[in-house]
């Protein structure tokens, strides 16, 4: 017999007392993969050995990203007097100096840390909260990432855990939890911003016994890893939500679709779902009803355009990852021809929360259809890199300047590249646009999954956009011909160009190209596939136009300007 709900929170509540009140220091190290890229497994063995060495008793937990990459490796310590600072850049030197003198003598090293949390020790060290990247957040699906141990479903249940899924199976009715969904005006976050209440009520209509949710974790855009963040600091929060989406919609089991070789998520997955499958949150009659549900993770090879929906399914079904033709829609005919619906990780995770705070809750954030918070990605030529939670409405000038720090060294912004490479690129004085889904479209670029790469006066326009192509031609899975040649083409006039080989009538080609893959392609790739270029003439055509006619590279990236005598050096 699996315990109940209160049960499990019970435990749970109990063993987080113990880790947060209790008699001994609790070590979190950030070991997701900006956390293991900069030497974390090395800091977890450092720690580990002088605390063996000096008779040292304390927990040790793993834990996800806590957002600010730039500072990786953190090292996170709580004291049994409630005080809780994290440390920046550690490494296994540091390490062990934290734990002789912090942790042996309770004496923080103050010059060694990113803030505190909580406690504030005398003011010696700042809050962490306090921070420029940290202090216009908002967090709601990133509420658990870097506190709690992925791998202890406990600490989860004692953060309002499988709170939001126990009142929805007890309390309310399919109907009325996709009423909340919709009320939140909640909105996808993988790139289309398509309203997923609307889209679980597609699937709720569709009459069959057997039907699917999943989950999209592909996440190959250059600049984008908040989806793999979340499954590697919380991904018992997207367990819930699956869950939730499947009671609402009558489905019967779910697939994490991750992409193949991010084993830091593949394996928190696999954990949790393993967790909560003991204790009976998965499986059959979840807490006592008539909800029955479960799920597994499967692993694409590495295929961008496995992210499209139709692809996603084909690979699950042991395909090669290639867009259907549609119609039928997968809420109709989808996974092994059963009604079907995908949403990603970052859309299902912030159910949870929903449900248990109200549609209401969630839509009285962010601004005008556009409710709830935006979770960025933030890379390139930026002081503060990382992950971000910050409510929809904020300027993109403002995420730069104030949550990113601005340019380092004394360098000017050029340009944001906003939205994966199929999304668009925007001038540095065309950024007093709000994160809004609409307003961005407007402008000529999308939110996408929310990478942001900010580059500086350095970056050459017609070299970046030649990079964007590149990646698009190579990850163009071949099926329609628009999209397989008009890359290809894209790209050799491009690198023409940026050889300065090109001719003027080459911009008249590369739009005529780029309407034929947005009329003639398949899916979103192609479709979307002539944004980087199209964005990139709209704000730089000036530096198209001196390649073009002045055969010169104003920042002399470019091969074709080396030899130039008028090539700006650096």
């Amino acid at each position: 017999m699996p315990p109940s709900f209160e049960e499990i929170r019970e435990q749970g509540i109990d063993r987080w007392r113990g880790l947060t009140q209790g008699t001994r220091p609790w070590v979190r190290i950030g070991t997701a993969l900006c956390g293991k890229a900069a030497g974390a497994d090395a800091v977890v063995a450092s720690i580990v050995e002088r605390m063996d060495q000096k008779h040292v008793s304390a927990m040790v937990s793993e834990v996800g990203c806590l957002g600010p990459c730039f500072a990786e490796p953190l090292v996170d310590v709580s004291m049994p007097d409630g005080s809780r600072v994290v440390y920046r850049n550690v490494t296994p030197e540091l390490a062990t100096r934290i734990v002789d003198s912090h942790l042996l003598e309770g004496q923080p090293l103050a010059d060694a840390a990113l803030g505190v949390i909580g406690n504030q020790l005398n003011g010696s060290i700042p809050s962490l909260w306090d921070h420029p990247m940290m202090k216009p957040q908002r967090r709601i699906a990133l509420r658990n990432a870097g506190q709690v141990d992925p791998m202890d479903i406990h600490q989860y249940a004692a953060n309002d855990g499988y709170a939001a899924l126990h009142k929805a199976l007890t309390e309310m009715t399919p109907d009325e939890v996709r009423q909340e969904v919709s009320d939140s005006g909640l909105r996808g976050r993988g790139g289309a911003a398509f309203p997923t209440g609307t889209k679980w009520n597609f699937l709720a209509g569709a009459n069959d016994p057997v039907k699917y949710i999943l989950v999209n974790c592909e996440e190959g855009d250059p600049g984008a890893f908040n989806d793999k963040g979340i499954l590697e600091s919380d991904p018992h929060s997207l367990i819930e939500g699956v869950i939730l989406a499947g009671y609402a919609t009558g489905a019967t089991k779910g697939y994490v679709f991750i992409r193949h070789g991010h084993d830091g998520p593949i394996d928190r997955t696999w954990r949790a779902i393993e967790q909560a499958r003991q204790l009976g949150i998965l499986g059959r009659n979840i807490f006592g009803s008539n909800f029955c549900f479960d799920m597994e993770v499967s692993l694409t090879g590495d295929s961008y355009v496995a992210g499209e929906e139709t692809a996603l399914m084909e690979s699950i079904e042991g395909k090669r990852a290639m867009p259907r033709f549609r119609p039928p829609f997968p809420a109709q005919i989808g996974l092994f021809g059963k009604p079907s619906n995908i949403n990603n990780v970052k859309t299902l995770a912030y159910v949870p929360q929903i449900i248990l705070n109200g549609g209401r809750w969630f839509a009285g954030i962010g601004q005008d259809r556009s409710t709830g918070t935006a979770i960025l990605c933030l890379s390139g030529d930026l002081t503060y890199s990382g992950m971000a939670e910050v409510p929809m409405g904020m300027t993109l000038r403002q995420v730069v300047d104030e949550i990113g720090g601005g340019v380092p060294n004394g360098k000017a912004l050029k340009l944001l590249q906003t939205g994966g490479p199929l999304g668009g690129v925007l001038s540095a004085v065309d950024l007093d646009i709000a994160l809004d889904f609409d307003a961005m479209s407007k402008a000529g670029a999308i939110l996408g999954s929310g990478g942001l790469i900010a580059a500086s006066e350095d970056a050459c326009v017609v070299d970046l956009t030649r990079a964007l192509i590149a990646f698009c031609q190579y990850e163009s899975c071949g099926k329609c011909f628009p999209c397989r040649t008009g890359m290809t083409h894209l790209l050799e006039v491009l690198e023409r160009i940026c050889r300065m080989d090109s001719t003027p009538e080459d911009m008249t080609l590369m739009g005529r190209v780029g309407r034929s893959m947005q009329a003639g392609s398949l899916c979103g790739h192609g479709q979307l596939g002539f944004n980087p270029v199209s964005s990139a003439v709209r704000y730089f055509r000036e530096e198209f136009e001196q390649h073009l006619n002045d055969k010169v590279c104003p920042t002399g990236t470019c091969p074709g300007s080396w030899h130039s005598p008028t090539r700006v050096r650096r």
